[in-house]
Parts: structure tokens; sequence; C-alpha cells
């Protein structure tokens, strides 16, 4: 998310440790959003957090932010207007956090339909011409797709460089304009709005080589890149043990986006949310002994996570068991990789102290993204490891660990079915 062979980890080596700062719901708080979410930003500083991941700032067909058309246009957004979002960002920032923006830039809604009915006549947002773009930006093999309706947006521009989606038509990426408008206006978000970083949504929409470009037209302090693939399944419907190519493909987009970018670590999530619903723990470990996702190969450009507004929330596409969701954390917590925290699990579900427990010890022990990891224990029923040889962590419906953690080190935080130590 330069070539393969250059790879070039981003200073992600300080602590780092994000939170989502919505849900899929949120857009329908009364009193808008901004304005809710900033009465939590002292009990979110106090966790230990130092990003936040906001929700698309722009005017949308879809309240949650999803399709959006008018890009400047902030005040039509349904989380707040321009003015909201600008306060609660300065506020976050003097928190000590920096604030995320969820670029969503693969595909657009237009404003209204061309001579022929087709909707690709867009709208920028501002008095001028800035992002007003005609069907020459769309991709010529797009389709939109609304139930059992498939429609031509006309577009006449270069053929599509990733997946396709279908709810609104897929920009043309190979198109200058489009790149030059688009590197405007996220530069704006910078320079006007107060966005320090970028969560690519959908990046397989479309290269990584322009996502490459973008990074390097706005320079961000930080970057996420959203690669959500299926997993492999075994003919029993459960996903396979080895998940290398899955993960591969994560760091193959990371390599080619520059190596400055990270990636959710969604092979993390699968694999670690199939061994806690099966009792197979065994999984936690590849067949080279280390941490079997993202985190084990490239762990400075991965961030792990639990759930988001996708897998959980109220869309509930891929959800962690809910009975088991702290036994996520405690493993993002601990390990490697650069964590997410889910708005709902930290504010919604009565997780906040225990939640609050790892992030400290986190931070005390000096775990970062590129820790290293030395699997202690890893049997259906039971999952140990050592963290840079300063923590341990536990997590399984087994109680007894046997001599597994050394007498050096004391319990520091424990719950249903886990627990971690410290090196004392």
């Amino acid at each position: 998310m330069s070539p393969l062979l250059h790879h070039h980890p981003p200073n992600n080596d300080s602590f780092t440790n994000i939170v989502s700062g919505f849900n899929w719901e949120s857009s329908k708080k009364k009193g808008g959003w901004y304005n809710f979410l900033i009465k939590s930003i002292p009990e979110i500083a106090a966790s230990g957090i130092t990003h936040v991941w906001l929700p698309p700032p722009s005017h949308s067909a879809s309240s949650e932010g999803y399709l959006p058309g008018r890009l400047y246009d902030l005040d039509a957004s349904q989380y707040g207007t321009q003015d909201e979002l600008k306060t609660l960002i300065k506020e976050f920032h003097s928190n000590g956090i920096q604030c995320v923006a969820d670029i969503v830039i693969n595909h657009r809604t237009a404003e209204r339909q061309d001579s022929d009915g087709r909707w690709n006549i867009f709208e920028g947002g501002t008095p001028d011409d800035r992002l007003d773009w005609d069907h020459s930006c769309i991709c010529i093999d797009d389709i939109t797709k609304s139930g059992d309706t498939t429609t031509n947006s006309g577009g006449t521009g270069n053929p599509d460089t990733g997946a396709d989606f279908n709810g609104a038509p897929d920009i043309d990426h190979l198109n200058t304009r489009v790149q030059r408008e688009l590197s405007d206006w996220m530069n704006w978000l910078k320079t006007e709005i107060g966005f320090g970083g970028w969560r690519f949504d959908f990046a397989r929409g479309y290269s990584p080589d322009i996502t490459k470009l973008y990074m390097g037209n706005t320079r961000p302090d930080f970057a996420v890149g959203e690669i959500w693939n299926p997993l492999s399944y075994g003919s029993d419907g459960k996903p396979n043990y080895d998940q290398d190519g899955h993960r591969r493909e994560l760091m193959e987009w990371v390599k080619a986006v520059g190596g400055s970018a990270t990636a959710f670590d969604f092979t993390t999530k699968g694999i670690l949310q199939a061994a806690l619903v099966e009792g197979e723990l065994w999984r936690l470990k590849d067949s080279n002994g280390g941490p079997p996702g993202m985190i084990g190969l490239m762990p400075e450009n991965a961030v792990t996570f639990v759930d988001n507004h996708d897998t959980g929330s109220t869309q509930k596409r891929w959800p962690f068991p809910s009975d088991k969701v702290m036994q996520g954390y405690v493993y993002i917590l601990t390990h490697p990789g650069i964590p997410s925290i889910f708005y709902d699990h930290f504010f919604d579900w009565g997780l906040k102290e225990e939640i609050s427990n790892l992030t400290m010890i986190r931070i005390r022990n000096g775990i970062k993204a590129s820790s290293t990891v030395r699997i202690l224990a890893s049997d259906p029923d039971l999952y140990v490891a050592a963290i840079d040889d300063k923590i341990i962590a536990k997590i399984g419906t087994r109680y007894d660990v046997g001599n597994v953690v050394p007498t050096t080190f004391k319990i520091a935080t424990s719950g249903n079915n886990y627990a971690v130590w410290e090196k004392q």
C-alpha cells in the first residue's frame, strides 16, 4: 500500500493506537455525530489513543457517507457541518490525537443526468469547476447495479484498474484531471480541515500505483488501505490453516504503494476469530512458528482489528463472536502491528476499562508495531505468547497454563478466558 524489492516501512515504531470514531448508525445521531463525539475526547485520550479514524466527511447519496458526490461540500454531511468537524479535529489535536479521514474515491455519485438520461454530471461543491466532471472521468467499462437493474453511466474514460464497484460510477484514476483535483481536495482536507491521515476505502477498486500517486501528492502522516479479500476455505467450510497467500496479497499491495502505507490485517482477523469460534487456537501459530497473519511477516505495516463499521456494528458482514471480543483485543493489543479499537466495543459494550487496561500495558512496556513474538503454547484451548520478553499474553478456555509462564512474570490484568503478565 517503488519496486517490490525496495520496502520502506512507515514510521510506526513509536506507539500508535487507533480508534474508529463511528459506527454504521452514527450519521443518525440527534444533534450531529461530530457534536456528540467531541464529548468523548477526554476518555479517548486517557486510554492512550494516538489516532482517530473519522467517517467520510463529504456530501453523499447515502447518509453514512460511502456514496460521495459533492466532495468539497462538508456542510451537507449527515455527521455535521464543516465548522463542527473543524472544531472536533482541533479538540482532538489539543489532546494529542491525529485524525484520519475516510477517503472514498473509487466511485462517486453524479449530481444530475446528461441529455441521454445517464447519471454522469458531477458537481464538486464549489462555485468554480473543481471536481465538476462528466462522462470522460468515468471508466469505460463501468456498470452500476441497483437490485435487478443494470445501468451504463456512459463512461468514456480508461478501463478500470481494479475491482468493480456496482453501487456508483467507478472513477477513471488514470485521468490526469482526476488525479490532480482529487489530490488538491485531499490536501485541502489537510490544510483547511485539519486531517493528518487517510483511510483508503475499497482500495482494491483501483491499482496500487494510483494509491502510490495520491500518497506522493498528499504526504499523509499515516495511511491505511482497505484490501478486503476472502480467506481460503476448505471443503469443511472452515478457513484453511495456511492463509499465507491471503496475507501476501496485503503485503504486495503495501509494497506496490511504496511501503509508507499500511493495510488492515484482514488475515489476522479471520484466523483469530476462526480459532476462537472453533476452539482451534493452534491456528495462531503458522508453519514457521510465528503469527499467521500479516503481523507475522510485515507487522509495521499491518493494522490489526477485531471489528469495524462493516464487519460488525449493525451491518454484521463478518462479525467477531461477541462472547470472545475481549480475547480478540488481548491478542491485538499485546501483539505487534498497529491495533485499532472499534467504537462500539469501547463505548457501547462496557469494555472500556478492560480495553484501556490493555492499552496501558502496551504503552508501559513499549510494545511497538515491530515487536517480536515468541509463541509458548498453541493448543486447541490455550494460546500463550511472549512479546519482546516483556509481557506474556494468554487466551483460551484452559485455566491452568502450567509452568509456561516464568515466575519472574506477575499478573497485570485478567478476565474471561484471558490473562496478561508483565516481567518484574
